[in-house]
């Protein structure tokens, strides 16, 4: 009997060792990200929890706002908090609440008397039409300026770049947003106004034609300007900090003496590795595009879900704003989620 190893059986031993670490990662990974998706499931709850009480502690009684004084006698205002449950027990509520959101009925909105899954859904197109936009602009443009400024560092561009976008990042939405009215919208000196101050559409645009949709990108044009701006240096400043933090890796070294051209070497090697935080931050980011941008909705009066919050404050109306609120939080854990999942498959160190 022979002691020493063919050929056939140390690839054979190799291959099953190969087979076994893929298995192993494979393991790994699901236990991430099961692991992800329980966090996830607690972190709904929790919100499904503060969305309800949250909003009861606020001040204000709906049957007087609503009511506008009609109610005055306590009969009135005890039928009114009957017919929405308001006169039972917090915990009574609150398990309705439960039950109701299983199976997807948010209740009835009690300033527009419609359903809020209805009245949700009309304005999440809205929202989503206006941050999406807004975001993805952000996020090429974002870090395209990080890629020149780091690669580039301390010459006039990355100065100009970053000067720029801290400026910006800087300045509260509705400051800027206020800015560009008064100056695009209505006009100051020789600069005249060529922009609508407000609202979605013209009241004489006709739903369904072609200039209804030019209409409507003509009155989203100075929001979506405003919000690609504020959320600029989230993007160019993170993409530049990961670009230089590369530039001194041995493996650019290496790259350039194979006879790689300098655009080359960022754009095969450095880019794509420097590119993994600002994944996560986008990705992360896209969980407020359903949240929307409640001041810039509010400033421009565009009909989102930003604003249809605001108005549900004042009255305030319990069932819109849970809504508003669920969505908005389901969608950052999501978008969480989802990051954390993509750090996992790019990065396997985060596993551990």
């Amino acid at each position: 009997m022979s002691l020493a190893a063919t050929p056939e059986s140390v690839t054979a031993a190799e291959s099953g060792a190969v087979a076994s670490a893929g298995r192993s990662r494979r393991r790994g990974y699901g236990r991430y990200v099961w692991a992800k998706v329980a966090g996830a499931c607690g972190s709904l709850l929790f919100m499904l929890v503060v969305n309800f009480f949250l909003f009861r502690v606020l001040p204000g009684d709906p049957a007087r706002t609503l009511g506008r004084g009609r109610f005055t006698t306590p009969e009135q205002l005890h039928a009114f908090d009957a017919t929405y449950g308001l006169d039972k027990s917090l915990p009574q509520q609150f398990l309705t609440f439960l039950q109701n959101t299983a199976t997807g009925d948010l209740g009835v909105s009690l300033k527009y008397r419609v359903p809020v899954s209805q009245l949700l859904m009309d304005r999440l197109g809205t929202t989503l039409l206006l941050v999406g936009v807004s975001t993805l602009l952000a996020t090429a443009i974002g870090v395209w300026l990080g890629i020149r400024g780091a690669w580039r560092r301390g010459g006039g561009f990355d100065k100009a770049s970053t000067g720029a976008s801290l400026t910006l990042y800087s300045m509260p939405e509705w400051w800027l947003g206020l800015l560009l009215i008064a100056v695009l919208a209505v006009g100051v000196g020789p600069v005249p106004g060529i922009f609508p101050t407000g609202g979605l559409h013209s009241i004489d645009a006709q739903p369904g034609t072609v200039s209804y949709l030019l209409d409507t990108a003509w009155h989203l044009t100075l929001p979506v300007i405003t919000l690609t701006l504020a959320y600029l240096a989230d993007y160019s400043l993170i993409m530049r900090s990961s670009l230089l933090d590369e530039l001194g890796q041995d493996y650019l070294t290496t790259a350039r003496a194979k006879g790689l051209r300098d655009i080359q070497v960022r754009n095969r090697h450095a880019v794509p590795n420097a590119l993994l935080p600002t994944t996560t931050v986008i990705a992360l980011n896209m969980g407020f595009v359903v949240a929307g941008a409640i001041t810039v909705e509010t400033v421009f009066s565009i009909p989102g879900l930003g604003l249809l919050g605001t108005e549900a404050l004042e009255v305030p109306d319990y069932w819109v704003l849970q809504g508003v609120f669920m969505v908005a939080s389901a969608g950052v854990i999501l978008a969480n989620l989802a990051a954390n999942l993509l750090y996992g498959l790019l990065d396997p160190r985060v596993r551990t």
